[in-house]
């Protein structure tokens, strides 16, 4: 009888340990969503940021370029 409670108590202890790990990865699983999302916004960012200071550049050289011709 003892190795039946046992073995009960034994089975109910992992089955608690694996609920508990199933809802700690189910909130990694959100958190790495998350992230996700940011990585993308942040790429998404530094690109239009990238193409501003190009944009700014080749703005600033024509300016230059179209004074220097027209003097």
């Amino acid at each position: 009888m003892q190795a039946t409670d046992t073995s009960d108590s034994f089975q109910q202890a992992v089955l608690e340990r694996l609920d508990k790990l199933s809802t700690e990865v189910d909130g990694l699983k959100q958190e790495l969503a998350q992230t996700n999302v940011r990585v993308d916004a942040y790429q998404k960012a530094s690109t239009q940021v990238v193409n501003l200071a190009f944009g700014l550049i080749a703005t600033a050289t024509l300016t230059i370029i179209v004074s220097t011709v027209l003097k």
